[in-house]
């Protein structure tokens, strides 16, 4: 692709074009000349097949039409019939159609409608089921908990009950399968950024109702709707799995609406008061306005615009169903002298939708409400009331800013009044908002030297920091001027980057014009009203009568297919390749960026053609009086709300997909004409696509580009022979899904397990067992009449591409993305010409440019094949990061968004290929990429084979006496050899982590509970080898170091870790708490920033090592032996002693003993005597004296 020319060419410093042809059509036969005529009604482009058309009558296998003379008035309805009869003829397969509604936990089995969305705890009801299973093959003890919601599935086709049908699939072996995508959190400081799924087999439930007739009266299939912490958008995907009917898949949101609240078993608006009657004066003659929100981040999004009436349309599903809502705000108007107003009115005018708060302007006032969301925030967060905010500034409009980064979301206020010239940006974070007035000292007028100016748009680069301002210059002759300024946040420096013609230019009979300042003007005044920017392709567009492109701010592009009469209202983008135009008066346009042709969708003779098949078809989207109230892209699809009005004056509101493909192709059909053969009128039409078929083929596996984990979860076998699940078996399904996401929250801890699997630790006692459970369940013994299947719960690593390019891939440093385009020619040989100078680029009349957003970060080569014998080539395209782009960073944290884009020269709005989802675009892909570290990869400590390294080189290995088999334990003497793995939780690759890091203690204590984080200071005294305090921690043999020579750099094949613990660490001398010597708990940084260039991820682990076995202080051992060694001659002195006069004690107290027995003798005798004579009468012949009793006894 050409660039640098004037008129006729793009030319642009930030793209590079890599072009090859291919000479797949004969000499002359250029597929986008029009020379290529093809006898045909209804060619298909995909499959090269058709249907002739000779005479008068049409072929038995396209529809059957009466013989009559067809007016030439009526031939671009006929071709367009003719065209879509392929169409007509896959109604077969798209007759039915999936219909999911939310049911609440305590309702399944009920025939009622849908519910909201809006309880977001875990319910604790399916643990006395789980307490049960206690010979099974999980561990009943373990916590289970449940959902709030189930998902409940029927589907229904034209012209049958969907009670049969339901009952009939089922019998057929029919089950819907259900993939739900949790979305990542904005808050990445918060919550940890991935891109997880998890697919889930429905399962099949008998209703309550009763019945008497058959068994089965009415079923559904129901499925937990499970939520995860720091999501509140999931994307649902519903389809079959290959058995019964044929039906067409299913995708939709179910999010989690925070502004709702239960009060009195009635759900109600926390924001206003639900209003039922919707009137047709709020549509009906008003203009259609923008629906701005946080790109894939916003559960709720809401729509104003309501004709003074403080009015806004709600909903949680993109508008599948909603809800008008008055707000409870108090309409007053403030204002004063320096605001400029006009009047009053109650009209809601700008509506943006944040991740969990909603801002809206009435008048130049400015109101934000933050919704309940105790899974994102983890605290109640939500307003009680709308808070008006920058209360003493007037402000004129708010600006969205589609994508959030930094952690955070972002909006722009711009004022008008006292403070013109300055813009407000809103900084929403976790719910919290806060407004910062920009530039900080000097106004945009002060800056660029002019008295007064405006803003009256704004656009925000968030991952630069950067604000790119539309400025409006005013001078005292009423002269103005337009210039697109740009401001750093960073560096408060402010760059005018661009200033606009004031007079459209001339460029009749040109598709674009490259803005020089040469060009002729016309005499039309260019009036800009805003921009758009796109961070993946790096466009710019400046709007307003006209359209100006740039791709790297500097140099424009005029597409001159937009009317200057006409003014852009609005733009709306897919950010994946297309865009669509609103205008004043509600036309339609639309535009493939990076081309430079606009087609006119409405009005036109293609859309007409449309809505006459929709009438004849008897579409329910059909009325004669339709009027939009916004346009907005969904899923990547281009969609209305409209307000349809029937004959009978009936109005509603609903969501309408807009044919794209379909106008573009009824609109290229006119190209026809009648040629005779023979005695037959031939129709004859050009095809205008450059080739027959197009298909990606070799696409690598997705899950190393998309970072997409997925689980797989089937419902518990039940034994029932009909098939059929009951409350309990649903509840234990239920507890089941809650497990594998708990499991998954709770893999990414520092010490690696031995197999790199999450569900490892589910099913590693009870795996040996699982014959005997199967067993059990195959005689129908399994208790609780439920069989939980181990292998029906597991994580994905293999997912297989599909037939298309992923929404988006990651690449990290170096990476490569190939993948293969096969083009089948239009003619019937491939055209090779016999010169030999003729070069391959030279001779071929189809081109293929890839295109880049930044060719400073990736390049791209391709590769033709050539297969005569097939008549097509393949193209091998090769996306290669360059390696020097981007910083190190966070896993999924700070990504660079890029694109590429691959385009075949002339198939724009030309190229469709018919599928059983209608036509689809050919020839234009694009490609976002995200430069950086991508999701999921992460560092871990290698336990195990540090400890088979250790015992191996050390010749032992002891733990500590209460050992933890979590947190094994180091001896202090020994050498200490770490080793680290890398994980990929997406592919589920774990080796080795062959590079470069750093190590360093940065907290620690002798106990779990005493463990503190040390300062940097204190980080720098206990790692680095310059230290000269004496506070070492430990050191290493190597010698290598970072480039301020602060800290060790060690790698696989370091020489291993000594402890020092010097005398002014923190695990110097500690005093031990019992027999056993001392033990300390570090807390390690390992980080590969600055020291490892093989990656972009900054690898950071954090994690506790436990060291026993320290050694005392030199002083406190010698204490300690000294008082030992005292303590012991004490004791052998008192032993001695004790030896010595032990005899003589002993001989002492015998004699002791002998006196004191004595002397109570004694005692006791004279006692003995006086109490004696105190009671015996002396008497003359009574018995011998006392002195003749003495002889005697002495005798």
């Amino acid at each position: 692709m050409a660039t640098g020319a004037r008129r006729g060419h793009a030319s642009s410093k930030a793209e590079v074009v890599v072009e090859v042809q291919a000479a797949i059509l004969g000499p002359g036969k250029r597929g986008g000349t029009g020379e290529t005529k093809r006898r045909l009604t209804g060619f298909n482009q995909a499959t090269g097949s058709s249907h002739v058309v000779c005479g008068p009558t049409m072929s038995p296998a396209g529809p059957a039409w009466p013989r009559v003379r067809v007016l030439r008035t009526q031939w671009t309805l006929t071709v367009a019939l003719l065209a879509s009869w392929r169409l007509w003829a896959m109604e077969d397969i798209r007759q039915c159609t999936w219909e999911v509604a939310l049911t609440e936990y305590n309702k399944i089995g009920e025939n009622l409608g849908s519910d909201r969305f809006l309880v977001q705890e875990l319910v604790d009801t399916v643990g006395d089921v789980f307490r049960m299973l206690v010979d099974s093959t999980i561990d009943p003890d373990e916590k289970y908990l449940g959902f709030p919601y189930f998902l409940k599935i029927n589907y229904s086709c034209k012209g049958e009950p969907s009670e049969n049908l339901v009952r009939r699939g089922h019998l057929t072996g029919l089950k819907p399968l259900v993939l739900v995508t949790f979305q990542s959190p904005v808050n990445f400081y918060r919550w940890k950024i991935e891109q997880l799924q998890i697919q889930m087999e429905a399962a099949p439930f008998r209703n309550k109702e009763s019945c008497e007739v058959e068994l089965v009266c009415a079923m559904s299939w129901y499925t937990p709707m499970p939520i995860k912490n720091g999501s509140v958008v999931m994307k649902v995907h519903v389809h079959s799995n290959g058995l019964g009917p044929f039906i067409q898949e299913k995708k939709f949101h179910v999010n989690i609406n925070g502004f709702l609240k239960r009060e009195k078993n009635t759900i109600q608006f926390t924001v206003g008061e639900e209003l039922m009657d919707i009137k047709p004066k709020y549509f009906v003659n008003a203009s259609s306005r923008p629906l701005w929100f946080t790109v894939n981040q916003s559960p709720v999004l809401i729509l104003g615009g309501i004709p003074n009436e403080k009015h806004i349309l709600m909903t949680d599903n993109n508008f599948k169903d909603f809800s008008l809502v008055e707000l409870s705000i108090d309409s007053c108007w403030v204002g004063s002298h320096y605001c400029p107003h006009s009047g009053f009115t109650a009209t809601i005018f700008d509506t943006i939708a944040t991740e969990s708060t909603l801002f809206i302007r009435q008048n130049q006032l400015v109101y934000y409400f933050t919704g309940t969301y105790t899974i994102l925030h983890e605290s109640n967060r939500g307003s009680s009331n709308w808070v008006r905010v920058l209360a003493s500034e007037c402000i004129k409009r708010l600006c969205p800013v589609h994508f959030h980064s930094n952690g955070s979301e972002y909006v722009i206020a711009l004022t008008t009044g006292k403070n013109e010239g300055f813009v407000h940006l809103g900084t929403i974070t976790d719910g919290r908002v806060s407004f910062k007035m920009f530039p900080r000292h000097w106004s945009v007028c002060e800056q660029i030297g002019v008295d007064r100016c405006s803003i009256p748009w704004a656009e925000f680069i968030a991952g630069d920091y950067y604000l790119l301002l539309l400025v409006e210059t005013k001078y005292p002759n009423d002269q103005r001027d337009f210039l697109m300024v740009g401001y750093s946040i960073i560096t408060n420096e402010l760059k005018i980057h661009y200033r606009i013609p004031e007079f459209i230019p001339e460029a009749r009979g040109m598709e674009f014009l490259m803005i020089l300042g040469t060009e002729s003007y016309t005499d039309t005044e260019m009036v800009p009203k805003g921009m758009f920017y796109n961070p993946y392709n790096n466009l710019l567009f400046i709007w307003g009568n006209f359209l100006l492109q740039s791709a790297d701010l500097e140099n424009f592009i005029y597409l001159a297919d937009f009317p200057k009469e006409q003014s852009i209202s609005y733009l709306v983008r897919s950010f994946s390749g297309d865009m669509a135009i609103v205008t004043e008066t509600e036309e339609i346009w639309y535009l493939l960026e990076g081309s430079y042709q606009l087609y006119k969708l409405f009005p036109s003779k293609g859309w007409d053609v449309s809505l006459s098949l929709q009438m004849m078809q008897k579409s329910s989207l059909y009325a004669t009086t339709k009027t939009m109230v916004t346009l907005f892209y969904d899923d990547g699809k281009l969609n209305q709300l409209v307000y349809l009005t029937d004959d009978q004056r009936v109005g509603r509101l609903v969501k309408w997909p807009v044919p794209v493909e379909k106008v573009l192709m009824y609109m290229q059909d006119n190209r026809y004409h009648l040629q005779r053969q023979g005695s037959h009128l031939m129709l004859s039409f050009t095809d205008l696509c450059p080739f027959k078929e197009m298909d990606l083929r070799n696409l690598p596996k997705p899950q190393r580009f998309t970072r997409q984990e997925r689980y797989r979860a089937r419902p518990p076998q039940i034994l029932e022979a009909s098939g059929f699940h009951s409350e309990n078996s649903l509840a234990v399904y239920q507890g089941l899904v809650y497990y594998l996401l708990w499991l998954h929250s709770k893999y990414d801890k520092p010490y690696a397990d031995p197999v790199h699997d999450p569900t490892w630790r589910w099913w590693k006692n009870k795996k040996h067992d699982e014959d005997y459970y199967f067993y059990l369940a195959s005689n129908w013994r399994s208790v609780g009449g439920v069989h939980i299947d181990m292998e029906s719960y597991e994580k994905i690593y293999d997912l297989e591409p599909d037939s298309q390019l992923p929404e988006r891939i990651y690449l990290d440093k170096g990476m490569i993305y190939n993948f293969t385009i096969f083009m089948k020619a239009l003619g019937n040989d491939l055209y090779l010409p016999l010169a030999p100078e003729v070069t391959y680029t030279q001779r071929s009349p189809v081109s293929v440019g890839v295109v880049l957003a930044d060719p400073n970060c990736i390049e791209a080569t391709v590769k033709p094949k050539v297969l005569i014998n097939r008549n097509s080539v393949l193209f091998t395209i090769t996306l290669k990061e360059k390696e020097f782009c981007y910083d190190q960073g966070i896993s999924g944290h700070h990504l660079l968004k890029t694109s590429m884009s691959v385009k075949v020269l002339g198939s724009s709005g030309n190229c469709f290929q018919y599928t059983h989802h209608g036509p689809r675009m050919q020839g234009t892909l694009m490609l976002p990429v995200l430069i950086g570290c991508p999701p999921g990869k992460r560092l871990a400590f290698d336990i195990t084979y540090t400890l088979k390294y250790n015992h191996q080189e050390n010749k032992h290995y002891f733990d500590c006496m209460n050992a933890d088999p979590e947190m094994p334990c180091f001896l202090y003497r020994d050498i200490f050899y770490p080793f680290f793995l890398i994980q990929d939780l997406v592919t589920g690759d774990s080796g080795s982590f062959q590079g470069s890091f750093v190590l360093k203690v940065v907290g620690g204590g002798p106990t779990l509970k005493s463990i503190r984080d040390y300062s940097k200071e204190e980080i720098y005294r206990y790692n680095s080898p310059q230290d000269k305090t004496e506070s070492l921690i430990w050191t290493t043999d190597s010698k290598v170091t970072t480039k301020d020579m602060a800290f060790h750099v060690m790698s696989h094949r370091s020489s291993g870790i000594q402890w020092l613990c010097l005398q002014n660490s923190p695990c110097y001398d500690i005093i031990p708490e019992s027999i056993f010597s001392p033990e300390f708990f570090f807390k390690v940084l390992v980080s590969n920033r600055g020291v490892d260039n093989s990656t972009y991820c900054n690898y950071q682990l954090t994690f506790l090592l436990h060291i026993h076995g320290l050694p005392l202080s030199a002083s406190r051992a010698a204490f300690i032996v000294m008082v030992s060694a005292s303590i012991f001659l004490g004791l052998v002195m008192l032993y001695v002693i004790f030896c010595l006069i032990w005899p003589l004690m002993v001989k002492a107290g015998n004699v002791l003993r002998f006196k004191i027995n004595n002397i109570l003798a004694s005692e006791s005798y004279y006692s003995y005597g006086s109490s004696s004579r105190s009671y015996t009468t002396p008497s003359q012949g009574s018995g011998p004296s006392p002195a003749a009793a003495q002889a005697k006894a002495k005798r």
